[in-house]
């Protein structure tokens, strides 16, 4: 054993996989281990572009409310540069016409906004803020290909380098992509031993798999699978267009409709758009396919948007997978924690993936300050803690995922219908009652628990509506 229960680890970190969630972790640590090591299988570029091993980068991304305000306590002045990067400001009502199942929502003074860019210019900020701290350290062009230890602890990880090359900036989008795994790369592994190490390969993260080799037991986890798919283009915006507001979400209307659109703006002068649709009616690829599942949509205030519009980028598709929220809280060896989509993996439709990594990261700077290192008791709160800070966006995505009728796994039963039944009364409360608008926005933005909605009056205003 590394570390004791008396005298917490300083020692080193290991962080696998260095995206967003990665590179936060990182940063949370910074102060309570001597030495981080982020292993990241690419290599990063030097200019914010897309890159293969972020997939899901090409796509419409959202930081909610909570999100920015935990970025801004990690990261202060953070928020400011990605403003003179070129996010835009959007306010979650006026500058956004949000199509609910129930109706368009009413405007109301919104106290909330977020910041829309691409994913490159985020990650490539948050990047340039970590690479300061002089105890991080990167290994680009690595794999992670095993774990060190036991059933009882994990002490470190197995590396090994993928080539020199820098390899494409540009790869496949047709599954999710890792920073962890067996790759191609033919060198020599070597072991990195560490106190702690953090699991943040995303998606399809090898850590379970590794597990099981140690002889730990299978990590308890569930599943819910709405079968969505994204297809998404960037544009340039109309020169002189004024449509009186930013951006335009229309949502799907279960189970009947199960087509989503979305368009915000970003850096550039330009919008960026997402279409999606569940388990069949997914987008057909490539541009055809684009424009078939524009005019499909349930509103054509989208179509319209674009009508003058020139791409300024090729058709993009992207196949998410299933919802996963792995119980590491229950059965997991000392030493590890798993944090952002390795840990819970939900429906990107509803905007939660990149907040929740931010919470995560809060939660190790906590926990790290509480017992002042890196030692074992700080993982056994820390995963104790992810699981709490994520268990409200799965129990929204999970509950809603289960409205289509081709969706398999999920919650089930008398309660569920129950909160279905009550939430669409909220959305037809919010296309007239900026009380009830107002609260469905704290709640979708995680700023305010879902009881937000049962405050005495919302319910009033939705069972006057």
């Amino acid at each position: 054993m590394t570390s004791s229960e008396t005298t917490p680890g300083r020692g080193t970190a290991v962080v696998i996989g260095g995206g967003l969630a990665g590179v936060v972790a990182a940063w949370a640590l910074r102060g309570f281990a001597e030495r981080i090591v982020v292993v990241e299988r690419d290599r990063y570029p030097d200019e914010p572009v897309f890159r293969s091993g972020v997939p899901q980068g090409r796509h419409a991304h959202l930081v909610l409310e909570a999100g920015h305000r935990a970025l801004e306590e990690l990261m202060p002045g953070i928020n400011q540069e990605l403003a003179a990067a070129g996010a835009h400001r959007v306010s979650t009502s006026g500058d956004l016409r949000w199509l609910s199942s129930a109706g368009w929502m009413v405007d109301y003074p919104a106290r909330m906004a977020f910041l829309s860019c691409t994913r490159p210019v985020l990650d490539k900020l948050v990047l340039d803020r970590v690479r300061t701290e002089p105890s991080i350290e990167f290994l680009e062009g690595t794999d992670v290909v095993g774990l060190l230890g036991s059933g009882q602890a994990v002490t470190g990880v197995k590396v090994r380098a993928r080539g020199s090359g820098r390899g494409p900036e540009d790869g496949s989008e047709s599954s999710s992509g890792s920073s962890s795994g067996h790759g191609s790369g033919r060198g020599e592994v070597r072991d990195i031993p560490a106190e702690l190490v953090i699991d943040a390969s995303g998606r399809s993260t090898s850590v379970p798999k590794w597990l099981t080799e140690l002889g730990c037991r299978a990590v308890p986890e569930e599943r819910v699978d709405a079968g969505v798919a994204y297809t998404s283009r960037l544009f340039h915006r109309p020169p002189g267009v004024d449509l009186g507001y930013q951006a335009i979400y229309l949502q799907t209307k279960a189970p009947d409709k199960p087509r989503m659109g979305v368009l915000l703006p970003v850096e550039g002068d330009r919008w960026i758009v997402s279409l999606a649709g569940m388990r069949g009616a997914e987008p057909e690829p490539g541009a055809e396919g684009f424009t078939k599942h524009l005019s499909q949509l349930r509103d054509p205030a989208l179509r319209e948007m674009l009508r003058e519009a020139e791409p300024a980028g090729e058709v993009r598709g992207f196949l998410p997978g299933p919802g996963v929220r792995r119980h590491y809280e229950r059965s997991a060896p000392e030493g590890l924690v798993v944090v952002g989509d390795a840990a819970s993996t939900f429906n990107p439709v509803y905007g939660q993936g990149v907040t929740v990594s931010l919470f995560c990261a809060q939660v190790l700077r906590r926990t790290a300050a509480r017992h002042g290192g890196v030692g074992h008791a700080t993982a056994r709160d820390a995963r104790r803690e992810v699981a709490a800070v994520s268990k409200t966006a799965w129990m929204m995505s999970s509950a809603e995922d289960v409205r289509f009728t081709a969706t398999t796994g999920g919650p089930s039963g008398a309660l569920v219908r129950l909160q279905h039944r009550y939430l669409d009364k909220v959305l037809r409360g919010a296309t007239h009652n900026p009380e009830v608008t107002a609260a469905f926005h704290e709640v979708l933005s995680l700023v305010a628990p879902p009881t937000r909605l049962f405050h005495p009056s919302v319910v009033a205003a939705v069972l006057r509506g």
